[in-house]
């Protein structure tokens, strides 16, 4: 049975793609970061580290340019050591982590009026000339838990934007939340697959059997 994934018409064959061999030149490379523009970097690394549970791997200082650098991220640490306490080694270590983010604090944004001064790329209007949304391109980035339900209720008590509780929408069993720029996070199972596991009432008081239907971002 051919597998299938979604296109404009509903129809689209990947079979070929699960069955590619990697072209041999791309041996050893690795998806390593995802940028975010952020207007504070207290408050970025503050959810980043401690509300995500994430470590500080490096920093980058760029004055001449105006702007620094932050690389956030889960290190596999039994696989890579622990993080270099050498500055120097830092980065070169930071370039083995998968699925880091990079928070790009460009300066004196911090000091702007508005709590949110750039576009997330989901349909908001940050960042816009004409203060229309704009249609959305970027979604989201994702983590992954033991237990998408107690996480959500931790990330409630800690005063999170949640957008999306587990038991709302029509996708059940997993969450997303925002961070202080407005950028989406989702919360998923670790190592689960659909159906994902479910509780009867989630963090936000939501029943497994009510919460509304789907929603796409893209088009709030």
């Amino acid at each position: 049975v051919a597998r299938r994934g979604a296109a404009a018409d509903g129809k689209f064959d990947v079979g070929a793609y699960y069955a590619a061999t990697p072209d041999a030149a791309t041996k050893g490379w690795l998806m390593q970061q995802t940028m975010f523009r952020i207007k504070d970097p207290k408050r970025s690394l503050d959810f980043y580290t401690k509300m995500l549970g994430m470590k500080l791997i490096t920093t980058g200082e760029f004055p001449q340019w105006g702007f620094s650098v932050f690389f956030v991220g889960y290190p596999p640490e039994k696989d890579l050591g622990p993080v270099p306490e050498d500055d120097a080694e830092k980065f070169a270590y930071c370039m083995r982590v998968p699925g880091c983010v990079e928070l790009t604090w460009n300066h004196g944004s911090e000091v702007e009026d508005a709590d949110r001064v750039y576009n997330t790329g989901n349909a908001d209007s940050t960042g816009s000339k004409d203060g229309e949304s704009v249609k959305g391109g970027f979604g989201h980035i994702g983590i992954t838990v033991p237990d998408v339900y107690a996480a959500c209720q931790r990330f409630k008590d800690m005063g999170a934007e949640i957008t999306k509780s587990p038991n709302a929408g029509g996708m059940k069993g997993l969450g997303f939340i925002k961070d202080p720029d407005g950028y989406l996070v989702e919360i998923l199972p670790l190592g689960k697959s659909f159906p994902f596991p479910t509780q009867e009432v989630d963090c936000c008081g939501v029943a497994l059997g009510e919460g509304g239907g789907y929603q796409d971002n893209a088009k709030k």
